[in-house]
C-alpha cells in the first residue's frame, strides 16, 4: 500500500477484488486506509475523502487523546482463562432475551476474535467474542440482542433493526459506545 497526502489526510489506498463499493477505516495509531475495488480512480477516492473529511479529522483527534495510553491487549491465555466465564455470560444473556423473541437457534460459541463481537452463522449458531466479558453491561447486552435479531433477519434492514430495538431501543447511542471499545480492547 502506498501513502498518499490529500487535502492534509494521509491515507493509503487497499484495493481488493471482494470489494464492492469504497470503505474506510481509521485506526488507533491514527492511520487512514480507504479499501476500494480494483480500478477505482484516484478522483473518486479523493472525493470520498473529502465527503469524509470531517469524520476522519473526529477519529483522529479521538485516537490522539490515546498517545501514550495503554491500550488492552489480550493474548491466547486470556481465551483460555475467560472463554468459560464468557460462555457462562452468553449463555445467561441469550436465555434472558430470547425469552422475549422465542427464535430457536442451534449452540452458542466462544473464540477469540480480532474484529468481530459476535455473529449468527447460516445453521443458527450464535459465535460471541470472549473479549464481551470486558465490555459494559448495556454494550454487552446489544451485542447478544444483535446476533439474536440475526436468527430472525439475517441482515441489517429495517425490520433487523426493529427487533433489536424491541429490546435495546437506545442501540443507536449503543452502537457508537461499542465502536470506541473497539479501539481499546483488542
Amino acid at each position: 500500500m502506498k501513502t498518499k497526502t490529500h487535502k492534509g489526510i494521509r491515507y493509503s489506498v487497499k484495493e481488493s477484488d471482494r470489494a464492492k463499493r469504497m470503505r474506510l477505516a481509521v485506526y488507533c495509531d491514527a492511520t487512514v486506509v480507504v479499501t476500494v475495488p480494483r480500478g477505482v480512480e484516484i478522483g473518486l477516492i479523493e472525493k470520498f475523502l473529502q465527503e469524509k473529511r470531517s469524520w476522519i479529522e473526529d477519529k483522529i483527534a479521538y485516537f490522539t487523546q490515546f498517545k501514550n495510553k495503554p491500550i488492552t491487549r489480550f493474548s491466547e491465555a486470556d481465551y483460555k482463562k475467560y472463554k468459560d466465564d464468557a460462555f457462562a455470560l452468553a449463555y445467561e444473556r441469550v436465555s434472558h432475551f430470547n425469552q422475549i423473541y422465542g427464535f430457536s437457534y442451534n449452540e452458542i460459541n466462544i473464540k477469540n476474535q480480532k474484529t468481530r463481537w459476535g455473529s449468527c452463522s447460516a445453521k443458527g449458531n450464535l459465535n460471541f467474542n470472549y473479549k464481551i466479558l470486558f465490555l459494559p453491561e448495556a454494550v454487552r447486552d446489544y451485542v447478544v440482542v444483535h446476533e439474536i435479531c440475526h436468527l430472525k433477519e439475517f441482515n441489517h434492514s429495517k425490520k433487523f433493526w426493529n427487533l433489536v430495538a424491541r429490546t435495546i431501543p437506545d442501540f443507536e447511542e449503543i452502537r457508537g459506545t461499542l465502536r470506541e471499545w473497539e479501539m481499546t480492547v483488542r
